[in-house]
């Protein structure tokens, strides 16, 4: 149908591109033809469209998109139907910290009288009270698009909202009539800006550089201070100069080159109750109360861009002080702040230093000891890790891991910003491979590997992601790591139950998949190559060969038999 000026659809593109989103990933249905009539008319200028066969794939391909390139992406899926799908994506977006426009469609309100009014049987059923309700809880801000000129100024508001720190997802609502009428000529209106980032307390920084010049063992707990790629750098030098020992747990980026004398490793168990002052810098779980806890008398303290993750119902982890500030402004000045406290206290630093660095770099060892042995009957996969890491020379900057948990982070050894990914805190399957098209599309010159389980490569939709990689030319290698199982959900029903029935069957219900598909040939269905591995002996060739192929721009998967 003819149109007197652009549709609100049409307006929500232009006004996502001319505020720097680049790509649309989407699953379209019903909702969409006022979309997709806009990119038919004069697609020049319009974010990029990018079709996804299932609605976790679309908001992965975001997430990771976002975390390479640092600009959100937009997501539209259908309906309440495909928002519920993409829900686990959202709440994965939600807990990292990680900013995405969601769009969902509406069933038409009207049913009669306007285009777009309901045309479908489903439009009847697919109606809900309250659509954006479903969501709430992993975004930070939802709205239904009421009017047609509403489209640019609720584009601009979602995206300030979604770029202002702690950065996350936000939705619209857009129901399919409002999408379809023409936007009326309005005087342009200056866009909300995204607020500015939080700068460090000068007194409770002062404070932090007190007690970590003065302590004995100080100890920095991160999961994701390197999420902006100049913080490795300046935390190698922060931890260096003052003697700091720095833990990398359950990371989620590259914080600090883990051959660094001041790295303790991944696990923050060897040092905890020896730490007398510990900073908690962007990380929701420094430890575990329930296995181990600080000793008494020990000074903590939190930074983050939401230091007490206040979204999380609860979470009880005390100290002194806590500052809302993202690590790139925090180490700065913590740096500074440390340089008018350390002359009081050279002789301190210094003797820490040689202790931590002997200390470190025996834990260091023990990791790589570990990863040298193959496993017996089935590889272990810090034998899988070091290979991959040494197959890909070291490896490079031009690497990009996208970790769904199998990876060993003490089975190598990274060195580069941005060199590596890993899984929400949230823990919704199925984020690895999707993420990894998304930081491909984002750096299309970087060697992307998705390492993955193979409970999360199936919860990937695997057809869909292999087809989407075909598709839109984004040739990643994946490494699935096969235990032939939840190797998480084995782990937990050993802990809880030691002696149970369970263990003692040797078979944990529940947890072991049979009839397992050959992972190999669905890459192939979708024209890409596949090695299965076995042996050892086998591993090697079969990952330099993959290589070679995903460098050649051809997608590839290697299986591994693990345990």
């Amino acid at each position: 149908m003819d149109q007197p000026g652009p549709s609100a659809g049409e307006t929500l593109l232009r006004a996502m591109a001319t505020r720097g989103v680049t790509c649309l990933f989407a699953n379209s249905g019903t909702d969409f033809p006022s979309v997709i009539e806009a990119y038919a008319r004069d697609p020049a200028g319009l974010p990029r469209p990018i079709l996804c066969a299932h609605e976790n794939l679309a908001v992965g391909m975001a997430h990771g998109h976002a975390l390479v390139s640092g600009q959100p992406q937009a997501v539209m899926v259908h309906v309440n139907v495909g928002a519920a799908n993409a829900l686990g994506g959202l709440f994965n977006a939600a807990r990292e910290f990680v900013p995405m426009l969601f769009m969902a469609g509406r069933t038409p309100v009207l049913e009669s009288g306007a285009p777009g009014a309901r045309s479908l049987n489903i439009h009847w059923a697919q109606e809900m009270f309250d659509q954006g309700g479903m969501l709430r809880e992993a975004v930070k801000w939802d709205y239904e698009l009421r009017r047609p000129e509403q489209a640019e100024p609720a584009v601009a508001r979602a995206l300030a909202i979604a770029r202002s720190d702690p950065e996350g997802p936000v939705a619209l609502m857009l129901p399919r009539e409002v999408l379809a009428a023409p936007v009326p000529a309005r005087a342009v209106a200056p866009d909300p800006p995204a607020a500015a980032p939080a700068a460090p307390d000068p007194d409770a920084v002062a404070a932090i550089a007190a007690a970590l010049a003065e302590a004995e063992r100080p100890l920095i707990i991160t999961a994701s201070a390197g999420r902006d790629t100049g913080v490795p750098a300046m935390l190698a030098g922060l931890a260096e100069r003052f003697a700091l020992r720095v833990v990398e747990y359950r990371p989620r980026f590259h914080s600090l080159d883990n051959a660094h004398p001041m790295h303790g490793g991944f696990e923050v168990d060897p040092w905890l109750t020896e730490s007398d002052a510990i900073l908690v810098m962007e990380c929701d779980v420094p430890w575990i109360p329930a296995q181990r806890a600080p000793r008494a008398e020990a000074r903590i303290f939190h930074a983050g861009p939401d230091p007490l993750f206040a979204r999380y119902p609860m979470r009880g982890f005390g100290g002194e002080a806590a500052i809302t500030v993202r690590a790139a402004r925090f180490v700065p000045a913590l740096a500074a702040a440390l340089e008018r406290a350390a002359p009081a206290h050279g002789s301190r630093i210094a003797a820490r230093r040689a202790a931590m660095a002997q200390a470190n770099a025996a834990q260091r060892e023990r990791g790589l000891a570990a990863a040298r042995d193959p496993g017996g009957e089935a590889m272990s996969m810090a034998f899988v890790t070091a290979h991959l890491a040494a197959a890909l020379g070291g490896p490079g900057p031009d690497v990009v891991f996208v970790n769904e948990y199998p990876l060993i982070r003490t089975a190598m050894t990274l060195r580069h910003p941005g060199s590596f990914l890993g899984s929400s805190p949230v823990g919704s399957l199925g984020w690895g491979l999707p993420a990894a098209l998304g930081a491909k599309l984002a750096a299309p010159d970087r060697l992307v590997v998705a390492a993955l389980g193979d409970g999360s490569y199936l919860f990937a939709n695997p057809v869909a992601c292999h087809q989407a990689s075909a598709a839109a030319g984004l040739p990643v290698l994946s490494v699935v790591f096969d235990n032939a199982g939840y190797g998480a959900v084995r782990r937990a029903t050993t802990a809880m139950y030691p002696q149970g029935a369970a263990v003692a069957s040797g078979d944990i219900p529940l947890s072991r998949f049979t009839a397992v598909p050959d992972y190999v040939r669905i890459v192939e269905a979708c024209g890409g190559r596949g090695w299965r591995v076995e042996q050892p002996d086998a591993l090697d060739a079969a990952l330099a060969e993959a290589i070679a192929t995903v460098r050649a721009g051809t997608q590839a998967l290697v299986s591994v038999r693990c345990r």
